[in-house]
């Protein structure tokens, strides 16, 4: 199956969610690492109430983290410019200026069992992103569905991206998602991340 139809899908949701671009990841976590490791975050916030494999980045990334405790719905800034919107389905919610990262993990409104998204609005970030998730390959080799064995790979790259499969699934269930009501999701529907030991320890 062709790498073009993870293209179709990063575009599909782009203009749902009113982002000139999609860049297309195999979770929302990693989305998040390759934004911190695009921007060259030394520092990262995020509420109490979230899900644990965000703040344990700082642990991964070896960069700063503090928990702060307040209320949020749809999503919450980790740095000035990286958003955690994994439960965010809203049209036009696009914050401009901004790399929002969403989750298309079983629970949520798009469940495809796991994926993610990078939304944003640079061209230039778009190419650093999309080649950082695929292994450090080129653009140009994207469309040609060339094998990694004959490709010249300069960067580096994380294994990180949408498969094809999983694009293709996105796009079948993309019509039910528009006609289905999405759950508002906020800081209540996750525990306080602060009361478990494995943050306590690393405090």
């Amino acid at each position: 199956m062709s790498f073009k139809i993870v293209n179709e899908f990063e575009k599909t949701i782009a203009d749902f969610f009113g982002a000139p671009f999609g860049v297309a990841v195999d979770s929302c976590t990693h989305g998040v690492e390759l934004c911190l490791r695009h921007t060259k975050a030394k520092f990262i916030t995020t509420p109490n109430r979230t899900y644990p494999s965000i703040p344990m980045l700082a642990n991964k990334l070896n960069i700063g983290h503090s928990f702060v405790n307040y209320k949020w719905s749809e999503y919450y800034y980790v740095t000035g410019r990286v958003l955690d919107a994994a439960v965010l389905w809203r049209p036009n919610s696009y914050i401009k200026d901004t790399f929002m990262v969403l989750s298309f993990q079983y629970r949520k409104h798009l469940g495809l069992g796991r994926g993610g998204m990078i939304l944003l609005d640079n061209w230039e970030d778009y190419i650093d992103l999309k080649s950082l998730s695929y292994d450090g390959r080129d653009i140009s080799t994207w469309d040609t569905d060339k094998p990694w064995r004959e490709q010249n790979i300069k960067n580096i790259g994380y294994h990180y991206y949408m498969t094809p499969e999983s694009a293709q699934k996105g796009l079948h269930m993309f019509n039910d998602a528009l006609a289905t009501e999405p759950k508002l999701w906020t800081d209540k529907d996750y525990p306080d991340l602060t009361k478990m030991e494995v943050f306590n320890a690393s405090n």
